[in-house]
């Protein structure tokens, strides 16, 4: 199989050249009659076949290239086939349950996919300003503790901060869950730079928890060239556009890592000769990093609303690709090793997490002072955990233990039930609506639950759980 059909490549036959030179993955080739043009795809043969997508035209007859594979093989003067156009992937609802690499190759070890399916390129404008929504919504995921206190874009971009072992992967899974069940949409998992480890576990927990028939997952791994972690966010972004623009669904698109396709076009840039800009990176990063970014957009028709993984080099937020990435983002999500061993689940830190859209001529003015309320109060109990670590709840003043109990109330409401770990939890999972959410909060800011001890309200749905729990003694 290759990344264009086989009568495509038979029409390019005539569009043949030489090999000039090889550095690494940079390829030099000469065209005596036809020019190719910029981000069209070569075709050689080293050890193996090799793929080469054109970035720059040297002269009237010479271009340069990166490959997409390795160059194992590759000499000079060897034939070099022009194919004619840009990489193309394949789309439609036979992706579904499938994984792919950048050429949308399936290598997953299932059949091949119908040799009509149709492909698109991976080089496409975004939607012109008259075709976004002009209204922004806000994408309901069902975790209330995201829907609260950093709601999610519909059609925007939000960021996913976490090390390893604090539960990104199972957040991830049940958020597609909830995709197929409230919105009725897909969920595209693009994997830039991830490992082979990662990968095979990621796909062996999402075919055990039931999503994977309504998710497709590409992947660019760490082994392979820095062409192709660069331009596999650009495949997986083509498959989500038709389900958005040609099926009118809702897409949920989760990147992991975005901050390795930045990596990567500093590797290519550095291969090419570029002259670096600020520490390093390359020149063109903030072009590069916006022609992915602004492709995610809500429609009126559709969205794609983007989840993003991102890694802060050295934990400096102002360095040049987190400023650049967090330029695009409407909301940040930081998962807290601390809060994983105090086992309140889903892991996220509600003080270090945030949203553009947490304004109450977005969400409601009902909304936005219950989350701020509830942020004070959870601020209030960090700044007073060190004093009650040393002298006890005992000494603090009335109103102090009371916004510590509050707190600690507030705390466990937040936590939930997934619905893709019941089988190691054994509670029955939970997707909460966002009136459930504010309404159950409000009456613990309330104190209508100061009686009630704080396991009543640790991993329910609703507030009302809390009530027939407690019925039962529980």
């Amino acid at each position: 199989m290759t990344p264009l059909s086989a009568p495509s490549l038979e029409e390019n036959r005539q569009a043949q050249g030489t090999i000039l030179e090889v550095h690494s993955s940079v390829v030099d080739a000469r065209f005596p009659s036809r020019l190719p043009p910029i981000y069209n795809l070569l075709h050689a043969q080293g050890r193996e076949p090799v793929y080469i997508e054109v970035l720059q035209q040297l002269d009237s007859q010479r271009v340069r290239g990166i490959a997409l594979t390795p160059t194992t093989g590759l000499e000079r003067g060897a034939v070099i086939t022009d194919t004619g156009g840009p990489i193309t992937v394949p789309v439609g609802t036979d992706l579904l349950g499938r994984v792919f690499n950048v050429f949308g190759e399936p290598i997953d070890h299932k059949p091949v996919l119908p040799p009509d399916i149709p492909r698109r390129t991976i080089h496409r404008r975004g939607v012109p300003l008259s075709g976004l929504a002009a209204v922004s919504k806000v994408f309901v995921t069902g975790i209330k503790i995201i829907d609260l206190l950093s709601p999610i874009e519909e059609g925007g971009k939000s960021g996913l901060f976490g090390g390893a072992g604090v539960g990104k992967t199972v957040l991830i899974m049940e958020m597609i869950q909830n995709m197929v069940s409230r919105y009725e949409g897909v969920s595209i998992f693009c994997g830039i730079g991830e490992r082979t480890r990662e990968g095979e576990e990621l796909y062996r927990e999402m075919k055990e928890s039931g999503v994977l028939g309504s998710t497709i997952l590409v992947f660019g791994q760490m082994n392979e060239p820095p062409g192709v972690r660069f331009r596999v966010g650009h495949s997986a972004l083509t498959m989500a556009e038709y389900f958005r623009d040609d099926r009118e669904q809702n897409v949920l698109l989760l990147v992991d890592n975005i901050f390795r396709f930045i990596q990567a076009g500093s590797e290519i840039s550095g291969l090419l000769g570029q002259i670096p800009s600020r520490l390093g990176y390359q020149p063109t990063l903030s072009t590069e990093l916006a022609d992915l970014e602004e492709r995610i957009t809500n429609t009126t028709h559709g969205s794609i609303t983007s989840i993003q993984a991102v890694y802060v080099p050295a934990d400096d937020f102002t360095d040049p690709a987190a400023e650049h990435v967090f330029g695009h983002l409407t909301a940040s999500i930081v998962l807290s090793r601390k809060k994983a061993g105090e086992a309140l689940y889903p892991a996220v830190d509600p003080l270090q997490s945030g949203s553009k859209m947490l304004a109450p001529h977005v969400v409601g003015q009902r909304h936005y002072e219950v989350a701020q309320e509830v942020i004070r109060n959870l601020a209030v109990y960090e700044d007073l955990k060190d004093i009650i670590a040393m002298l006890g709840i005992e000494e603090l003043s009335r109103q102090d233990q009371k916004t510590v109990h509050r707190a600690r109330r507030l705390e466990r409401f937040l936590t939930q039930p997934f619905v893709v770990t019941e089988q190691f939890t054994g509670y029955k999972g939970r997707s909460v609506s966002l009136e459930d959410t504010i309404d159950g909060c409000e009456r613990i800011l309330n104190d209508e639950f100061e009686d009630y001890p704080e396991g009543a309200l640790y991993m329910i749905g609703s507030i009302d759980e809390a009530r027939k729990d407690e019925s039962q003694g529980r």
